[in-house]
């Protein structure tokens, strides 16, 4: 499986990014990385494909 670089299929980008962005309004560097990692774990679950988590994990750390 090939990760989806060139076309964003969330419907409305602008809004996520907005709604993760408020979601660590107040919230201490630990307790952000707590509720990324809470994140991750979901969406992970959500592709619920692990050819899909492998390709993403490696395309994630090429892009450091």
């Amino acid at each position: 499986m090939s990760v989806n670089l060139d076309t964003l299929a969330i419907d409305d980008g602008d809004a996520f990014y907005e709604a993760l962005r408020v979601l660590h309004d107040g919230k201490t560097p630990h307790e952000s990385a707590v509720l990324n990692f809470r994140i991750i774990l979901l969406l992970a679950n959500q592709v619920g494909d692990d050819e899909a988590l492998q390709e993403i994990l490696r395309v994630a750390t090429a892009s450091e």
